[in-house]
């Protein structure tokens, strides 16, 4: 896959996810809920931490860790997708976490936290709320493993 279609996936990606935090931010207050389904929500978290908001009650230190750790994740993957262009898999699975790394990344650095909205729940029980760029990046590792798994040699 060419560099620059691998990038357009990724702008895309990033496109979704910042039209649709803002979305959410004029639609909801923080912490309303608004029920879609037995089983689906739109509530309006702010997470100052990682995945499962964790770090997400450090005094600060963690925005600026976060960040730069998203911003070498994202130098790392353009490099491999400069140097493995031909293997389409590989290059569209890093698009969507290059996508998600750099919408997540937007926030910390102009909000000082990253907009979550999307919440799952069953029988009371309720996934940490999350946004269309961790589900870039989750889909994007999912790729990866199954491309790890394409490749191995007997």
């Amino acid at each position: 896959m060419k560099l620059h279609v691998s990038l357009i996936l990724a702008l895309v990606v990033l496109v979704l996810d910042l039209v649709s935090k803002r979305w959410a931010e004029s639609l909801l207050i923080q912490g309303q809920q608004i029920p879609l389904t037995d089983f689906f929500n739109l509530v309006l978290t702010y997470n100052a931490g990682a995945a499962f908001s964790f770090l997400s009650d450090a005094s600060g230190w963690q925005r600026w860790f976060f960040s730069g750790i998203a911003a070498a994740a994202s130098v790392l993957i353009v490099y491999l997708l400069r140097k493995h262009v031909a293997e389409k898999l590989f290059c569209w699975a890093l698009s969507l976490v290059l996508g998600g790394a750099l919408g997540n990344l937007w926030d910390r650095i102009s909000l000082g936290h990253v907009v979550d909205f999307l919440d799952f729940h069953l029988s009371g029980y309720h996934w940490p709320a999350f946004n269309v760029a961790d589900s870039a990046i989750f889909v994007g590792a999912m790729l990866l493993i199954v491309e790890s798994f394409r490749h191995k040699e007997s």
